[in-house]
């Protein structure tokens, strides 16, 4: 009995529900359904799930191929970048989900990773260079808007130091399995419902390291500043007496990271890669009969 690999319908109904649930909690300084920000709104990020599904959860795909196609599709619909990091994030899983030769999503990344080649370097700085020119960190010897000289996973290798996202690819996506599904997983036993469990995902990755897209545009000192606010925040948000209470706490902190403009986005597309792995581990880790 076998449940892999996952199907492409299920991968992309995975992704758009991952979107949309991520909406749900109202991440301190970042858009939400309690409240829009930075010159979005939640509507933007839903329609961009809905316009990049097809290309994260293409099937016969590779990394390179979903990151383009999804990030030209959103920009065809939101004429902005709204979602590059959780594509970026979102299409390694797919891509380990659409060929699972295992029901352990980890090792199957990891698998995906170690595989990138020239191809997708190629196609995810075409990708890079279209949604956000600043191009992939700070990093010279890969500049996005020049013809890829490396694989994929060297050049996130290089640009790891500065960019969290880039971190993922260099080191297994350890936030996403060992941070982000390990809170999910407890807020869960704690009786968590799921925009609560999501809240508190965010607040333990926030809290875990400096926010990269607030480092890209403040500096380092005020993302390790926001940190600390984090690490007070999910202190106070695991003793709240019930969702009322926690959400009153967040829509605070929120108001407060808004008023100085400060966006932890870097923590956000995070989130959303934690709830589609959550959701594709489920559906590998599911027995089904053979034929």
């Amino acid at each position: 009995m076998t449940a892999f690999p996952v199907a492409p319908e299920d991968i992309a109904t995975g992704f758009i529900g991952a979107c949309e649930a991520e909406l749900q909690a109202p991440k301190p300084g970042n858009v939400h359904v309690f409240a829009e920000g930075h010159g979005m709104t939640a509507a933007d990020f839903l329609v961009s799930a809905e316009a990049a599904a097809p290309f994260i959860a293409a099937p016969h795909s590779s990394v390179g191929a979903r990151i383009e196609g999804a990030v030209e599709a959103t920009r065809a619909r939101v004429g902005q970048n709204t979602n590059l990091g959780i594509i970026l994030l979102c299409a390694p899983l797919a891509q380990a989900a659409a060929t699972a030769q295992s029901a352990d999503l980890r090792r199957e990344t990891g698998r995906v990773l170690q595989a990138l080649d020239m191809n997708d370097a190629a196609a995810a700085f075409r990708a890079i260079a279209q949604a956000r020119p600043a191009g992939l960190g700070a990093a010279p010897e890969h500049d996005v808007h020049a013809p890829a000289e490396t694989t994929l996973i060297e050049a996130m290798r290089a640009a790891a130091g500065h960019d969290r996202i880039a971190w993922q690819y260099a080191n297994g996506f350890a936030d996403i399995f060992d941070v982000g599904l390990e809170t999910l997983a407890d807020a869960r036993r704690g009786g968590a419902d799921a925009p609560l469990a999501t809240l508190s995902v965010y607040a333990a990755l926030l809290a875990a390291f400096p926010d990269s897209h607030i480092a890209r545009k403040h500096g380092l000192a005020a993302a390790e500043a926001v940190r600390g606010e984090a690490a007070s925040f999910e202190t106070n948000l695991k003793s709240a007496r019930g969702r009322d209470t926690a959400f009153e706490l967040a829509l605070e902190f929120d108001r407060a990271l808004k008023r100085r403009g400060l966006n932890p986005g870097t923590s956000a597309d995070l989130t959303v890669a934690v709830l589609f792995a959550d959701y594709l581990a489920a559906i590998l880790a599911r027995p089904r009969k053979n034929g």
